[in-house]
């Protein structure tokens, strides 16, 4: 990409200069010197977009002002400073011009950190600091004799009076001047982010450099935050500032074509940089999936597609025992007698080839009495498979909200699940050697197994997180109602999004109530959890059917440590491993709750349509300024049912 940029500069100067010379203006857009920084933008940030919306903004200021400085923050990087500066001499259709040339040569030095370019009418710089009232620059600062003529001894001494007089003029608080002095013409010029003392110190450092061209007949000084020149033919402009009166319109045309011809290369770039990080990214992508295809290939969790298509009765309905969004569950029977669950995936987009591969990836190594376990894959057949352990009850969403449930949970067995769940999360937060995020964490993802001992299931959604990260800025995906705010807001991920999602599940397993359904009466659950918390009559929220036989101190806490885990900032919620140490002992103090976030009832109804989204909520039009999509996903799984029980919950995916 580089390359090509750096093969336009001549036609674009060959360009500019014909539109000049057909006009009575001088913009100076013959270049001075240019300096691109060694350190380079690392591929994935998003770099030059952000240096295009850096020349966007400056031009405004230019266009305004003549000068202008502006800096841009880049997500999980460094920000961009910039500057621009037109020389006080010229007017200011000269000046648009100038800044113009200076903007179509500078990508020459993309994807550099930082860069500058000096004309001898103007100057533009991006760094990766501030550098606004930097005067010097020993490493970058240049000193440019040119010409071949050399001066006699009177004539070196009209150069060294004329460059006094010029610093001098401009360092007493103008910033700028130009004399002459026996034939021989000098233009001295401060940054106007330098003050008084700045612009004196740099321009007396200038003076001294430029010394050493004589007995050249021309010379120049580039400073970070000044420039110097002199030269034997008259190079400035009296009384400069205001446009010239005749060529106004044709000046107007040639601005016209400049600026178009910046906004094509600015277009140009963009447009290549997308198809570069597009390539990239589908590059990297095909390289981390054939490594772990050859992986999975290669190991014991390998299983040929034909022995689990014999194994589910060639996916025969009979054995489906559960439906989610990215494809079926079926129960198969291994030729040793094993039962296992067969994930029959569908690839309709790259979302679900990321997911799979994504899944075995993140569990294939891990194990936990509160994880389901990863049996294997199959990827060699016309469609990918999962193959887990079978667990032969239901999915807690089953046991908890269905009317037609034949098993209602006592007490102690939905807090063991509350325990058990808090143990699965704390382990792959801290206690796995990679630290996982879920980012899915509901009720239709926690599964049973014969002893009613929960399982955490599908990990198609689940990120690692480096140790040395604050968090993570990614595509916002998950189940509206158990998303922390700051995710779904800000897509910046944490393990604190888990917490939230788990104080949710915790308050509809007490409650046996979803939080994604709105009662007139009483709003959302949470919502509601929370009035009777500041009443002090959490009791009042305990599941009916759970019968009066409870002690309702325990349920009461576990309610408490369930609104302390939904607290809406991320930095009050206590980690998983915090919680199981409050749900196992209860002489621990259970820190007070600060209020959760409430979200609009339209949007966390799961009986509204889709048209319910366009309403006036705070989460749709937060999500619609971040570009997320809506759908419906049917959760996973219904085990040991002749027909799988669906139960659609409204999700994202960015």
């Amino acid at each position: 990409m580089s390359s090509k940029i750096n093969n336009q500069p001549q036609v674009i100067f060959f360009i500019m200069s014909c539109l000049f010379s057909h006009t009575i203006s001088d913009p100076r857009i013959s270049e001075a010197g240019l300096y691109c920084g060694k350190d380079k933008a690392p591929q994935k940030s998003n770099f030059i977009p952000s240096f295009i919306k850096e020349m966007e903004n400056l031009s405004q200021l230019v266009t305004d002002h003549n000068w202008g400085t502006q800096s841009v923050n880049i997500a999980e990087f460094v920000p961009i400073y910039g500057f621009a500066q037109c020389f006080q001499d010229l007017s200011h259709t000269d000046c648009l011009l100038c800044y113009a040339a200076s903007r179509t040569m500078l990508p020459r030095c993309l994807p550099s950190l930082s860069a500058r370019i000096y004309l001898d009418g103007c100057f533009l710089r991006y760094d990766n600091y501030s550098f606004y009232s930097e005067e010097t620059d020993p490493l970058r600062d240049k000193v440019i004799c040119t010409s071949s003529e050399r001066l006699e001894v009177q004539m070196e001494r009209s150069v060294e009076r004329v460059v006094d007089v010029v610093a001098k003029d401009a360092g007493d608080g103008g910033g700028f001047a130009v004399g002459e002095v026996e034939g021989v013409y000098a233009l001295a010029q401060c940054w106007k982010t330098l003050g008084i003392d700045g612009c004196r110190d740099c321009l007396s450092n200038a003076v001294k450099k430029v010394r050493g061209c004589l007995p050249n007949s021309e010379g120049r000084v580039l400073n970070a935050g000044c420039y110097l020149r002199y030269s034997t033919h008259k190079f400035f402009k009296d009384g400069g500032g205001t446009n010239g009166g005749n060529g106004s319109l044709r000046n107007g045309a040639v601005i016209a074509a400049v600026l178009a011809i910046a906004a094509i290369i600015m277009l140009a770039l963009s447009a290549s940089f997308a198809v570069y990080k597009k390539l990239s990214n589908l590059k990297k992508e095909k390289n981390n999936h054939d490594q772990i295809s050859s992986s999975i290939t290669k190991s014991s969790l390998n299983y040929k597609y034909e022995t689990l298509e014999k194994a589910t009765d060639y996916f025969n309905s009979s054995r489906k025992i559960g439906q989610g969004g990215s494809g079926s569950v079926f129960k198969g029977i291994l030729p040793n007698g094993n039962v296992v669950a067969v994930k029959r995936l569908v690839f309709n987009n790259r979302q679900w080839v990321d997911e799979f591969f994504n899944e075995v990836d993140l569990i294939s190594g891990i194990e936990h009495k509160n994880l389901v376990k990863l049996l294997g894959c199959s990827i060699e057949g016309p469609e990918s498979l999962l193959v887990y352990e079978h667990l032969p009850n239901k999915s807690l969403d089953q046991f908890i909200f269905e009317k037609s449930r034949t098993q209602i949970l006592n007490w102690k067995q939905r807090f063991n699940i509350i325990c058990g769940t808090a143990e699965g999360l704390a382990y792959l937060h801290q206690g796995s050697i990679k630290r996982i995020i879920h980012r899915d964490i509901k009720s239709s993802n926690v599964l049973l197994d014969d002893n009613l001992s929960p399982k955490i299931a599908d990990f198609g959604l689940a990120r690692c997180f480096a140790t040395d990260k604050t968090h993570l800025s990614t595509g916002i995906a998950g189940t509206l109602g158990y998303m922390a705010p700051e995710y779904l807001i800000r897509g910046q991920l944490t393990d604190k999004a888990d917490v939230y999602s788990f104080g949710v599940l915790v308050l509809e397993i007490v409650c046996g109530r979803r939080n994604n359904v709105i009662r007139e009466d009483s709003g959302s659950l949470l919502q509601n959890v929370w009035k009777h918390y500041r009443s002090n009559t959490l009791v009042e929220t305990i599941d009916s059917s759970l019968g009066d036989d409870i002690p309702e101190a325990e349920p009461s806490r576990v309610l408490h440590i369930g609104l302390l885990c939904t607290q809406a900032s991320a930095s009050l919620r206590p980690s998983m491993t915090q919680v199981v140490k409050m749900l196992s002992n209860s002489d621990l103090d259970v820190p007070t709750p600060n209020q959760p976030p409430f979200f609009s009832s339209a949007i966390l109804d799961s009986e509204s349509s889709i048209r319910s989204y366009s309403t006036n909520s705070f989460v749709f039009n937060a999500l619609k300024k971040i570009g997320v999509s809506y759908s419906y996903s049917e959760s996973t799984c219904s085990h040991n049912s002749d027909e799988p029980s669906r139960s659609e919950e409204p999700t994202i995916q960015a």
